[in-house]
């Protein structure tokens, strides 16, 4: 789009404004609207839109636009509407908008009989017209239609279906006199019942009804049926503040007549809790009129006055019911109610209005009967209370039950005024609310949108395929319109199992269900379900606020919609409990009874329950897809409802409402989907007419569709761009306005196209003999093709009568060859002989040279077929004799050979047979020694056996050993939590009595401090007086007086706490002073001491320097290292041992406890002694690989301390570490750090590491009670 070129711009409230791109960006158009220059709206591409240059002209069909979307779309439904045009086409759909008036003559009987018989587009666009192509359709292909009304409350669907059906009556149904008649009076009766005012229409449809009109062979009307959905119930016992209840209501209070009043109870200045109080009086609505209308239509339906009083007589039983009220019952224990005094006089009246007693009425509302099924006598039956709350639903579900029940006899009894009994087509109009969402969306909105889903569905199906007839007809060839289908929506909702419905349904039968149960059970069936989603991710702040188990959104076709399920449960729930089942089959009138006709009987005794029950929305599915395939069965119609304006009010056209309907009424999408086809099309006679002026006359005489194809290769259309069919050309989106544009431009341009279209006329001809003179071309290489052939044909003839001549001689060579390829095998088998050898190989020579010689002589001379065959057989049979007595005398040969190989197997036999006595006496000699081997074995089982029992004896020593430390451990731990405890008490009353102490010498201070001044200041009021009495104040007052040094308070230093001197004291005398020993000394002395107290003083300090070393060392590798990778080669004990010494060091300290206070020492000998462990040791540079393979780490502690030290890794050199030597790679910890005494399977015998460690090179360990004499006798 070319910078100011007129464009659609977005409009808040319009829908669409007309503008002027006046900068364009990267994604988005900035846009100065006409109606306000210098204001700039900003908008992205996708919802920018061409507009055409002519101003206000309109089209009967959408589908006649030159741009094909939802702007000019809206632009011209406006501009139709402000020209007092409420109908417009898109394609075969019709657009109504509801114009809140009288619009004259526009559905007289003269404008019914223009229209009958004219097909679409003959006429302007009307609702007559789709009811004309209905009844054509079913004329033409024997076929029943349907034509369906949709649209928002207050579009219009009512006095559409109202227009249609007097249509088809008065234009086709003349001569079923009263039957139609009554078709069309029977409205009047259903709309008294089923509609009521709304904030967004005053006479509302609030259930769906699909009216048929049954027609015979002859297409004359023979009967009508009336099918209906979804009364909404709810409206019954509460309405919306500015609502109304049901017309019938008001109708009967306005307009009944003073005896029927006075019968009924009723009065005009009565007050109804089922009706709002300002609804009563609404000058808007004309109740005393309806009433009159409602009678009327009664009469023609051919209600008789007993059937009327029947029906005022629930009407008003119904609304008597809406005023008893509930108290709760003092009296009772459990926690009933009863009939508030107030409601007596209406308990009466609805007792009396439906044939009831009146305390039969009060028990049933206030008590439910139930049967046992668990415990004591099964079936036994009791009454339940009722809360006051409990009573009331029980009192609203009986008025519920009572109109729901009126309302289908209503429609039944319609039904029956107008029978019929052969039928072979119908037309049927279906009135159903359209898509709705409000800010509040329940269980009604729930099934009317899920309904619109199905209908959707059915539209797209059904559009797309009569626009793929078309280009079917006219020979497009085009592949089949894909739309997007919205089947798993309809899924989400209906299916078995999974669906809303289903989980709703199973909901209910639920001993305790409860909405935010059902919520919750949705959202974890369809967690991932792209249709559902929880309300905080909702556009609107309102549903934001919902919790995610009171409610869910579904992005249906027209947009998200979220529903609250705080009343689903009751509203899906269509059943009365026992109680007021029983009582309904107890009454007295008949009518009641026939009104309930499952509750015939009674069911005391019988466990009714409400598991066995049918839901709303069930009912509703199951009826939905009957109508569904009616639909599915029958020829369709479409008339698409718009609503101008929330305030109903005449020529108030709001575009942005408009194009939020058209948007999910589905108009914008049939748009979009005829954008990939072809939606612009012309007749070529349209076409020659609309252009023929604007070209000279010799080119105006054109044929019609050689004048069509001359304009668009003049123009320079591509061909992609439209397609001729067979009576019509057709256009991509677009291209007939671009068109359109090229032929009205200025003079020069048309000059241009004219010059181009006489070129390609030109053009054309000279083609036309170009053509000619190259099929005579074609025609002289035919001929000349022709002559070679039949040189090709001689040439192959001469070719067979050589080979018919030649082939006999050709065939004999072959044989003979064939039968001289043989001689390899005759010398073969010669050779293989051991007598008269070279006898015959002479003779298979010469016969080799038989068969050379015939061969050369056939192909020198003629020779004759017969003599051919002679000679091959002669030398075959030549062949076949000398072959025969090869094989003999190989067969002669081959028997000898096998008698010479018998006798030396004998011989064999004998020599092996030798050979197995002296392997006999060689077994017998084996078994000897293996018998002395199994004695040996066993003598060694039974050694190990016994060394087994002696390590599990010290094994079980170990953990007995093990346990005794635990269980000492533990009891150190005990011992040292409580004297942590009395040290703390000890400490706090050690402060607390610093804190008095320090309290009583301020107090004392401050005493001593006052004392001073109160001294100071006598003694300067003295020398004050002695100066006055002297004559030399000022000298005293200016100079003052200096308070004496000795008068101050000096303060007394703080005495250090108990806890600093203890931790001064805190450090003991040391045998030893090791600090000033270099690490050599120290690893020496430990090598050659044998002082037990010098060599453990070593120990310690020397396995600390080791810590501090290792520490400094890990800290400066992990500043240069380049990970941890060198920091793992160099660990030095598994991985768990060295996390148990790092907790020990995080733990707080235990404080010192003489040993011998919890158990006695050990002796000197046991706090010395060596143990051994073992303990797996993964390598450290296989931590995080695929390919861990486990290592064992041995350690032997002497003492506290590692004295060796072995470690094992597959695939490596094992290690083996002595103390002494090998000080900085054995670990720094001690036993008692390491945690392995606690660690249980880790200990081992002594013999068991002695075998691991003499099993890799390990010398014997000298231990240090033993190095003296291993010292002196080594000379060291």
């Amino acid at each position: 789009m070319d910078g100011g070129q007129r464009v659609w711009a977005p409009h808040l409230t319009e829908g669409y404004q007309l503008g002027v791109i006046v900068d364009v960006g990267v994604d988005t158009l900035s846009v100065e609207p006409l109606d306000a220059p210098g204001q700039v709206v900003v908008a992205s591409y996708d919802n920018v839109f061409p507009a055409v240059e002519e101003g206000v002209r309109d089209v009967d069909d959408n589908c006649s636009l030159m741009y094909l979307n939802e702007a000019t779309l809206l632009h011209n439904v406006r501009v139709r509407y402000s020209k007092k045009q409420i109908y417009t086409y898109v394609a075969n759909i019709l657009l109504a908008v509801n114009p809140y008036k009288e619009l004259p003559g526009l559905y007289s009987s003269a404008t019914i009989r223009q229209y009958n018989g004219k097909s679409i587009g003959v006429m302007p666009p009307h609702v007559f017209a789709i009811a004309d192509k209905a009844y054509r359709e079913m004329k033409a292909l024997r076929e029943s239609q349907s034509i369906i009304v949709s649209g928002e409350s207050g579009a219009g669907k009512t006095e559409s279906t109202k227009y249609i059906l007097r249509y088809l009556t008065e234009s086709y149904g003349a001569s079923a006199g009263i039957i139609e008649q009554r078709i069309v009076e029977a409205n009047p009766l259903l709309e008294s019942f089923g509609n009521a005012k709304t904030m967004r229409n005053n006479n509302s449809s609030r259930f769906g009804k699909f009216v048929e009109i049954h027609y015979d062979g002859k297409h004359h009307v023979v009967g009508g049926h009336v099918s209906h959905y979804l009364l909404e119930k709810s409206r019954i016992c509460s309405q919306a503040m500015e609502e109304r209840n049901y017309h019938v209501f008001y109708r009967l209070l306005a307009g009944a007549p003073p005896n029927m009043r006075k019968a009924l109870g009723l009065s005009k200045d009565s007050t109804f809790a089922y009706l709002n109080p300002a609804s009563l009086k609404d000058p808007s609505m004309a109740d005393g009129e309806g009433f009159n209308q409602l009678e009327h239509s009664m009469d023609c339906v051919g209600l008789s006055s007993e059937e009327r009083a029947d029906l005022f007589r629930v009407v008003a039983a119904v609304l008597h019911l809406g005023n008893i009220s509930f108290d709760e019952n003092t009296s009772d224990k459990k926690g009933g109610s009863v009939v508030s005094s107030r409601s007596k006089q209406s308990v009466a009246g609805v007792a009396s209005l439906l044939g009831l007693e009146s305390v039969e009425l009060q028990r049933a509302l206030t008590s439910r009967v139930m049967t046992t099924t668990k415990g004591g006598a099964v079936g036994t039956i009791i009454n339940v209370p009722l809360k006051p709350d409990q009573a009331a639903s029980a009192r609203d579900a009986l008025a519920k039950a009572l109109y729901t029940h009126l309302f289908n006899h209503i429609v039944g009894r319609v039904n029956q005024c107008f029978p019929f009994q052969n039928s072979s087509y119908y037309i049927g109009v279906l009135d159903i609310a359209g898509f709705e969402y409000f800010q509040i969306n329940s269980f009604e909105q729930f099934c009317i949108n899920y309904c619109n889903e199905k209908l959707q569905q059915f539209f797209n199906a059904r559009i797309l395929r009569e626009e793929q007839e078309l280009y079917q007809r006219e020979g497009l060839g085009l592949t089949q319109v894909q739309y997007v289908d919205n089947q798993d929506c309809i899924d989400l909702i209906e299916l078995r199992g999974s669906g809303i419905i289903s989980l709703l349904d199973e909901e209910c039968k639920l001993p305790k269900a409860s909405f935010s149960h059902f919520t919750e059970t949705v959202h974890k069936t369809h967690q991932r379900h792209f249709r559902l989603t929880v309300p905080r991710k909702s556009k609107l702040n309102y549903h934001r606020n919902l919790r995610d188990e009171e409610g869910f959104i579904i992005r249906h076709f027209a947009g998200a919609v979220c529903y609250q399920t705080a009343g689903f449960l009751d509203k899906n729930n269509d059943a009365l409990h026992a109680s007021l089942e029983q009582m309904v089959a107890v009454s007295k009138d008949p009518f009641i009874k026939k009104l309930f006709p499952e509750a015939a009987a009674p069911t005391y005794g019988v466990n009714t329950k409400k598991l066995a029950l049918v839901s709303i929305g069930s009912k509703f599915k199951t009826q939905l897809n009957d109508l569904m395939e009616k639909l599915k069965n029958t020829g369709s119609s479409f008339i698409r409802c718009l609503k101008p304006n929330l305030k109903m009010a005449s020529d108030n056209f709001v575009g942005g409402q408009i194009l939020s309907q058209l948007q999910y009424a589905g108009m914008v999408s049939v748009l979009e989907l005829m954008q990939g086809g072809y939606p612009s099309r012309a007749q070529f006679s349209e076409l020659y007419k609309m252009y023929k002026a604007y070209l000279p006359q010799k080119l105006a005489r054109l044929d019609p569709r050689l004048f069509s194809q001359a304009l668009f290769q003049a123009v320079g259309m591509r061909r992609d761009d439209y397609c001729f069919g067979m009576s019509k050309v057709f256009f991509r989106p677009g291209k007939f306005a671009e068109f359109d544009q090229i032929m009205r431009g200025d003079p020069e341009t048309l000059a241009a196209l004219v010059e181009k279209v006489q070129h390609w006329l030109i053009c054309k001809r000279w083609k036309k003999v170009i053509y000619g003179a190259i099929s005579v071309q074609k025609l002289s290489r035919k001929i000349k093709c022709r002559a070679e052939s039949a040189i090709l044909i001689q040439k192959w003839v001469r070719m067979f009568l050589a080979i018919r001549k030649y082939r006999p001689r050709y065939k004999g060579v072959v044989k003979l060859q064939k039968l001289q390829s043989r001689a390899p095998e005759l010398t073969k088998l010669v050779s293989s002989l051991k007598v008269d050898k070279d006898k015959l190989s002479q003779r298979a020579a010469d016969l080799q040279a038989s068969i050379s010689q015939h061969i050369s002589k056939i192909k020198a001379s003629a020779v004759s077929r017969s003599e051919i065959s002679r000679v091959h057989t002669e030398l075959l049979q030549g062949v076949e004799d000398f072959l025969v007595e090869l094989q003999a005398r190989q067969e002669q040969q081959r028997i000898e050979e096998e008698e010479a190989a018998k006798m030396k197997k004998i011989r064999e036999e004998q020599e092996r047979e030798r050979r197995r006595h002296e392997e006999e006496a060689a077994r017998l000699k084996k078994l000897q020694e293996e018998m002395e081997l199994e004695r040996k074995r066993k003598e060694e089982e039974e050694r190990r056996r016994l060394q087994e029992e002696e390590d599990r004896r010290m094994r079980a020593e170990m953990e007995a050993r093990r346990f005794r430390e635990e269980e000492e451990r533990r009891l150190l731990e005990e011992r040292r939590l409580l004297e942590e405890q009395r040290r703390e008490q000890e400490q706090i009353e050690a402060d607390r009595k610093l804190a008095e102490l320090l309290a009583r010498e301020d107090e004392e201070r401050e005493l001593l401090r006052r004392a001073a001044e109160e001294q100071e200041r006598r003694d300067y009021e003295l020398a004050f007086r002695l100066a006055q009495d002297e004559s030399q104040p000022q000298r005293v007052i200016s100079g003052g007086l200096k308070p004496n040094p000795q008068s101050q308070i000096a303060r007394r230093s703080l005495q250090r706490s108990s806890a600093y001197v203890n931790r001064k004291h805190e450090a003991v005398g040391k045998k030893y002073d090791l600090s000033k020993w270099k690490f050599a000394e120290l690893r020496d002395t430990i090598n050659t001491s044998c002082d037990i107290d010098l060599l453990d003083a070593c120990r310690v300090e020397f396995h600390r320097r080791l810590r501090v070393y290792h520490a400094w060392k890990m800290k400066n590798k992990r500043r240069g290292q380049p990970g941890q990778k060198q920091q793992q080669e160099d660990q030095r004990a598994p991985q768990e041992i060295l996390q148990a010494a790092e907790s020990q060091q995080r733990a707080p300290p235990t404080p010192p406890v003489r040993r011998s206070s919890l158990s006695q020492s050990p002796p000197p000998e046991e706090s010395v002694r060596d143990r051994f462990f073992r303990v797996p040791f993964l390598q450290p540079s296989l931590q995080n690989s695929l390919n861990r393979k486990k290592g064992w780490w041995f350690a032997h502690f002497e003492g506290q301390w590692v004295a060796r030290q072995l470690e094992l890794h597959p695939e490596k050199v094992p290690l083996l570490l002595l103390a002494g030597r090998d000080d900085i790679q054995m670990c720094e910890l001690s036993l008692d750090e390491t945690g392995l005494a606690r660690k249980k399977g880790a200990e081992i015998l002594e013999h068991e590491f002695e075998e691991v460690w003499a099993k890799f090179g390990g010398k014997p360990y000298v231990k240090p009670a033993e190095r003296e004499g291993h010292f002196k006798g080594k000379g060291l």
